[in-house]
């Protein structure tokens, strides 16, 4: 195996303290993002790059068939009218002449566990960053319901943005963190989880009677992996799962090899003239 190549800090400003960009899906004006921004001051200079409202379950998506507009709302903060991945896109390439030393995303308002993380804008604005090299983490609180409290997951997240400052990130890997509301102290690192909840369409229709369906998701009765994320919060442990951008399988490439053999079009050679 390759050895594990680290992210290269950026040069220090001149006043020599890190950079640290944060960005979200629920909108810049979250209060998951305000509690984080409130964690991180004296640790960093920390600019703000987000959508301009709620952009949940964005996954990586880019806008592509309309312009992405921005539009600065104070002195290190800027309010995108897209996407999560909009947002780095935009910060990464065209408002900073440097690249940060960090990106946060979060903290967001709800857990992204096992393969949620697949449709999770929080998850995709991180891996938007560490595409191009920037090591990056994404904070949530696994928490549903009412009474959310975000006081220690930001605190946490101060505490982890310091170490990763200090020892970097593995390249091409990004910390998805997850911080259950009643935390116990423990934190765990895990391996994301298959899916424990199923999806659910529920069916209605408008007054002009045209079908539509809510999207909703119900716990499957199955008990989580030991070493997964989801068992780590149900026990009140932070979960943090390192996830990679490779998502080739490896084994596959060796089992399923004689397939090309028996898919290849036997081209014949053009006559000379």
């Amino acid at each position: 195996m390759a050895p594990i190549q680290y992210f290269q800090l950026c040069q220090p400003s001149p006043s020599n303290v890190p950079d640290i960009l944060v960005t979200n899906d629920d909108g810049i004006h979250a209060a998951g993002l305000r509690a984080l921004l409130k964690g991180l001051e004296g640790l960093a200079t920390v600019s703000v790059v987000a959508p301009s409202q709620e952009r949940s379950a964005a996954a990586q998506s880019l806008t592509v068939r309309h312009p992405i507009f921005c539009e600065q709302i104070s002195e290190r903060e800027w309010a995108i009218e897209g996407t999560p991945a909009d947002a780095m896109m935009v910060a990464l390439h065209r408002l900073f002449p440097k690249p940060p030393d960090l990106v946060i995303s979060g903290i967001n308002k709800g857990p992204n566990l096992g393969e949620n993380v697949f449709y999770s804008g929080t998850v995709g604005a991180a891996t938007e960053a560490v595409i191009n090299h920037v090591p990056a983490i994404a904070i949530s609180l696994a928490h549903r319901g009412n009474g959310f409290i975000y006081d220690h997951a930001a605190r946490f997240a101060r505490r982890l943005a310091d170490l990763i400052l200090q020892e970097g990130l593995p390249s091409g890997v990004l910390l998805n963190v997850n911080v259950p509301l009643e935390w116990n102290g423990g934190v765990r690192l895990t391996r994301q989880s298959g899916k424990l909840t199923r999806t659910v369409l529920q069916e209605g229709a408008d007054p002009r009677g045209r079908i539509y369906y809510w999207l909703t998701e119900e716990p499957v009765a199955e008990p989580p992996d030991p070493e997964s994320d989801y068992a780590a919060v149900f026990a009140g442990h932070i979960s943090m799962t390192p996830i990679e951008l490779e998502r080739t399988h490896e084994p596959s490439l060796s089992c399923l090899s004689h397939w090309t053999g028996l898919l290849e079009a036997k081209v014949s050679q053009p006559r000379p003239l």
